[in-house]
């Protein structure tokens, strides 16, 4: 069962670590998305990687099975926003790892202006400023749904939940 103060990893490290092209890009994701380091990257490659797999197998399948194990998969990436309804195998084998990390909650509070940068949204989800509904989230790397994206804001225990706040002032006025 192993030790349960030794989780699984959840991500597989680069077949070639010292690609210099590999490299760069990692660095200009890692920046444009204000990633703590490589490992959150990584995770969200495989994850990638997991689906893609996925949809290569159901190729493989028979017509009648493979429209129905298709139809969940499609459905799954859905409800995390990344499909639209009517994609099909080959938009999954299409996606990229940015697709991915266009549904974090750090990159989504940036985008909806909630902060100045993405470092700041990141700190303000840390610190406890923001909320998805009624609950506090405190990870950035929170894959929001699609139903949620209408429900981020700032927590009600926020100083920023005030509209006279300083900071609130200075997104008003940036936007």
């Amino acid at each position: 069962m192993g030790d349960p103060k030794k989780p699984r990893k959840k991500y597989e490290t680069p077949r070639r670590p010292w690609d210099t092209a590999r490299l760069q890009e990692e660095l200009r994701l890692v920046g444009e998305y204000g990633l703590r380091n490589k490992r959150e990257l990584w995770k969200y490659q495989t994850m990638l990687s997991k689906f893609r797999h996925r949809a290569r197998t159901l190729l493989a399948l028979p017509p009648e099975e493979r429209e129905r194990e298709a139809r969940i998969l499609i459905d799954k990436l859905y409800d995390m926003g990344i499909l639209s309804k009517d994609a099909d195998l080959d938009r999954i084998l299409d996606l990229k790892v940015e697709d991915l990390l266009d549904r974090r909650l750090q990159t989504l509070v940036y985008k909806l202006g909630l902060a100045k940068t993405i470092i700041q949204a990141r700190q303000m989800i840390v610190h406890g400023h923001i909320a998805v509904g009624d609950k506090i989230v405190r990870i950035p790397s929170y894959m929001v749904m699609r139903g949620e994206e209408e429900l981020i804001r700032y927590s009600y225990k926020s100083p920023y939940n005030n509209p006279d706040h300083p900071v609130r002032r200075i997104l008003a006025t940036a936007t």
